[in-house]
């Protein structure tokens, strides 16, 4: 026996009038919610993947300043930002580790922007900590590469649902176990630098 279409949606109205077809055949499922503007991370010190500008290097006389950095878009239920520099091309001692060029965390969540020459030292204005850099010192570190190869750079900006309970002397291996578990966004900047 063949049935036609119009049989067949006249079956189905009949079975969905008498609330015998299933519910998932009732109702279509929503659409998905389009998804929310990327998180972005930029410095207007130099554009993402290209040379890093001296001033920003252990090359600078007198010292090295850290480059401005801006962030936008970012994710809701935010409530810190953690910042980690560093190389991964170097590995001291042949292990596994890079070098730590700077780590900044408990960025307050409305802030967009970290400005040109960040003091070094423990504690910010607004309350966020910078940790110790490959030198020991809490603050900014610019790159320093061994003679040769490029290295390349980058910046990894963590949006957090959370603040971490981490004082100035934290390893950022201390700050990352912290992290785990509460990162709810991550913007990636790399620049190149050599000597």
């Amino acid at each position: 026996m063949r049935i036609s279409v119009t049989q067949s949606f006249k079956a189905l109205a009949l079975l969905a009038a008498a609330g015998i077809l299933p519910a998932a055949a009732q109702q279509a499922a929503p659409p998905a919610a389009p998804p929310g503007p990327q998180f972005l991370l930029s410095s207007p010190g130099y554009a993402d993947g290209a040379d890093i500008p001296v001033k920003y290097s252990c090359s600078a006389t007198p010292a090295a300043v850290s480059p401005a950095l801006q962030w936008s878009n970012i994710p809701k239920g935010a409530a810190s930002l953690t910042l980690i520099f560093h190389d991964p091309d170097a590995h001291p001692a042949k292990g596994m580790s890079d070098v730590t060029h700077w780590i900044v965390w408990n960025i307050p969540a409305t802030a967009t922007q970290l400005p040109e020459n960040v003091p070094a030292g423990p504690k910010m204005d607004d309350g966020a900590i910078q940790g110790k850099n490959v030198r020991g010192v809490n603050g900014y570190q610019g790159p320093c590469p061994p003679p040769g190869k490029p290295h390349h750079y980058t910046f990894e900006l963590y949006v957090l649902d959370n603040t971490l309970d981490l004082g100035a002397d934290a390893s950022r291996a201390d700050v990352m176990k912290a992290m785990d578990g509460h990162i709810i966004g991550k913007a990636v900047y790399v620049g190149f630098f050599h000597r």
